[in-house]
This record gives C-alpha cells, structure tokens and sequence, in this order.
C-alpha cells in the first residue's frame, strides 16, 4: 500500500474536463479518490482524479483529453482483479465505468445481449435467464464483477471447461483506443470473416490498448437439468487419470473442479466433512443437458471417474446433497483467509496430462522454501490456483514467498504452461511475461500497444513489460 500524496492533475486538464462531466461525476479531492486507488491485489496507489462517464461519448472526450494533457489514464471496473491491473500506480486519471450499467439490447432470436461495461456478471445472467439463456462466463466474483472486468482480463469461471472463456462468448464490441479513436469491432452474427479479428484482441487486453464501451454478449440456452457428483481419490495421480478419462469422452462436464490433499486438510481443520482419512484429492463435477439424456451422461462420466485409485463417487439426488457436497469446496476459501489473509494467489495453466508432475514439484518447492502451499482450480482445462501460504510481517517469510513464486512459474513453463489462465498479468506478473513470450512476438504486442495508444497514456506500466 502506498502513502504518498496523490499527484495533483494539471489545472488546464481539470478545467477542460468540468466541461465535459458535471460536478458530481469527477473526484479530485484525496480522500474521495482514495478507494478507487487499490485493487483485489491489495497494491494501492492514489490518483490524481476519477471519473465517471455514463456514455461511449463521455469516454472519447476523456481519452482525448489525457493524450492532449499527458495524463496517465487507467480503466476501472469493479476492482476484484488480483494483479494490480487497476492500480494507478503512475497517477493520473482512474476512468471508472461503473456508471455505464445499462443492458442495452437482449435478442434471444439472434442469441445475444448487448451490455455496457459497468453492468454485473450476475445482472447479465439475470436478463439472458429471463428468456432462457446464460451468459457461460461465471467467475467466482461474479456478483460483484462487470463485464467490462470479465473482458479485460478473460475470466471465465468453471463453466469455461464446456462453454468457453469470454473470447469464445463475446462477438462484437465498441471500444475507444488509448488515441481516442472510436471503434466497431466482431459481428452481430454467429459466423464472420471480415478482417482481423480485433475482438479476440481487446479481450484479455486488461484495458492498455483500449476502453471497452459496449459489448455483444453471445448467450447460450439454458440447459434443461444438471447432476453434480463427488469424487474422492487416493492420490493426485488417479485424480488427474480420472480428469484426462473424463475429458476425453464425449460428454463434457460444465464444472471439474480440483482440490490438492493439502487443501483437504485445510478444510478438515476449519470445518466438517465426512470426507474419508486417506483421501488425497477431490474431484467436483457437474454435467448438464437435456434431462432425458442426463442420466446416459452422469453413467458416461461415472465410468470414466472410475479407476484403481477412487476412493468414494457420490451423485447428489436433490438439491440439499448438491448443496451438501459444493459445502466442500466452499468451506476452502474462508479457511485460506483466516489462515493467511495476506496469501499470493496464483491461476497458472498447464496441460492436463502434466496436472501431477506440477502438483509434485509443488510439494517439492514447498519443502525447499518452507512455505505452504495450497492448490485448487478448474481440473478438466489444467487451471490450478496456487496458493502460497505466508506471513509477510515475520522475518524472512516474504522473501521466500518471493523466491517459491519465482521457482513456481518456471516449473509451470517447464510443463508447456503459461503464467495466468483468468487473473492477468497486470502489475504483479509483468516481470515474469519474457520468460513466456520470445522477443519477436514480444515487439510485435509492444508495436501493436504503440499503435492504439501512440501517447502511451492508456493503463501504462501494466500486461506488457518495456512499454
């Protein structure tokens, strides 16, 4: 956390913006702007100033004003990021478009819905189910979370494993580049090839190249039924077995979810569980459908969680046992918090094949930097959140968090994984991006940045080291 005064905006700038945004859309005084100056990554620095829009407009205004003044502009939604992708951490303006709330348009003929970047997760999947469908998108923070949040960092949730990350669920966009410049990118259809492909761009940007001011929702039906079962195995190895066999037959699941042995004994201590002693990983799944075939695709999946080391598989009957056995899983995150408040919270992907040899070198990394690490995530695509446990105000403790996480993503890119599935690269990665993307592609993203944002004024200093 940072104590430094905020840096005070040029006075010509705020003249020109009081033009454009009425009193009560624009904070300049310090202690209004202070909370708009952190995010989920606990990072926090002041800026100089917020605003908020309420239109595409609005927003071109303010982009244009920035590149005119030099004034470091960084995009907010929500702030439930866990990289820093948010922080002001160079000052200037916070755009927060928290006031950009408005679904739009829903068109359950044409399967979309179109939504400003301030509205919720949970008020986009409120309207599609109004009229049957679901946006597939569903981070855990997803109450609390915008679209425009989802999109720039991709966030998925565990439906991704069938349904797909925002790329696969967005088609068409409005956005303003980091030059002020408005733009229409993807399609109002299901199929188009119209040029490149700058929506797929935009999603994942984490707002350095451009403010997402209007997004084309792909819905999908709602399916008619769901089942969820419990899997419990010996060892990680036959948990991984089952997620490679369940993934590899047809019926794919719309949630695998992983727990580690280590994040079951978490929840032994902090809650109940009839879960067996020997139990060393766990296995969460649901599958869903039409409802007569529900019951051939539970069997199907059944038969792939089976093999040597599965311990006890259980399909919930109603909706208390489904309840019953997510109570599981949920009962890990308070446990992590009232253990280590302060923990690094990592989301590394690597293929699913490779699942036990990096649990493995995590249990080794742990012993050899004495720090605890807990595991869980979306099994059925290799997402695992990597939780290192540690106190950063005893002696020593940060510096061999720093350390493990350092070793913990070059064992990720030893196993042909990648640094982050759905939390970005903001601040808190940046430094590692070299070891994962070779110099060539490296210039090619930083020449792209260059060409949205010539100034260099949008979100600087995140995602992309050297720019």
């Amino acid at each position: 956390m940072s104590d430094r005064a905020p840096p005070s905006l040029p006075p010509s700038f705020l003249e020109a913006l009081r033009r454009h945004l009425p009193a009560d859309r624009l904070l300049t005084e310090p202690g209004d702007c202070w909370s708009y100056g952190y995010d989920n990554s606990r990072r926090q620095a002041p800026p100089g100033g917020v605003a908020f829009p309420e239109s595409h407009d609005e927003v071109v205004a303010i982009v244009r004003l920035c590149n005119e003044h030099r004034v470091p502009l960084t995009p907010r939604g929500r702030g439930t990021g866990t990289t820093g992708a948010t922080v002001p951490d160079q000052g200037g303006l916070v755009l927060s478009t928290e006031l950009m709330n408005r679904i739009v348009e829903v068109r359950p003929a044409d399967r979309y819905l179109v939504a400003q970047p301030g509205v919720l997760n949970a008020a986009v999947q409120e309207a599609a189910g109004a009229v049957g469908f679901f946006w597939p998108p569903d981070p855990t923070s997803a109450a609390f979370a915008t679209v425009g949040g989802n999109l720039a960092y991709n966030s998925a949730g565990p439906r991704a494993v069938k349904y797909g990350t925002p790329r696969d669920n967005v088609l068409g966009l409005a956005a303003v580049t980091g030059a002020g410049q408005s733009l229409r990118t993807g399609v109002f259809t299901s199929k188009g090839v119209v040029g490149y492909d700058l929506t797929r761009l935009l999603i994942g940007s984490e707002g350095t190249l451009a403010i997402i001011t209007e997004a084309t929702l792909k819905l999908t039906p709602r399916p008619e039924a769901k089942r969820t079962l419990q899997a419990v195995y010996r060892d990680i190895e036959s948990a991984s077995e089952a997620v490679a066999a369940i993934m590899a037959q047809p019926v794919i699941p719309c949630a695998l979810e992983f727990i580690d042995q280590r994040a079951i004994e978490m929840i032994r201590a902090h809650a109940e569980t009839d879960l067996p002693r020997d139990a060393g990983a766990l296995l969460m799944i649901e599958v869903d459908g039409p409802a007569a075939s529900l019951e051939a695709a539970v069997e199907s999946v059944r038969r792939a969680a089976a093999n040597a080391g599965l311990l006890r598989l259980h399909a919930a009957a109603d909706e208390a046992e489904v309840a019953a056995l997510w109570a599981t899983r949920k009962a890990l995150s308070p446990a992590l918090r009232q253990v280590a408040p302060k923990k690094i919270n990592e989301d590394v992907v690597v293929p699913v094949s490779r699942i036990p040899d990096l649990i493995r070198g995590l249990e080794r990394l742990s012993r050899e930097h004495d720090i605890t690490i807990v595991n869980f995530g979306h099994a059925g695509n290799g997402n695992i959140h990597v939780n290192l446990l540690f106190d950063p105000d005893a002696p020593g403790e940060g510096e061999r968090a720093d350390r493990c996480l350092d070793a913990v993503f070059d064992l990720v890119l030893s196993l042909r994984g990648t640094l982050s599935g759905e939390h970005g690269i903001g601040l808190v990665k940046r430094a590692f991006v070299v070891r994962e993307i070779d110099p060539v592609t490296l210039e090619l993203m930083r020449r792209i940045k260059r060409e949205f944002d010539p100034n260099g004024i949008l979100n600087p200093g995140k995602t992309l080291p050297g720019v």
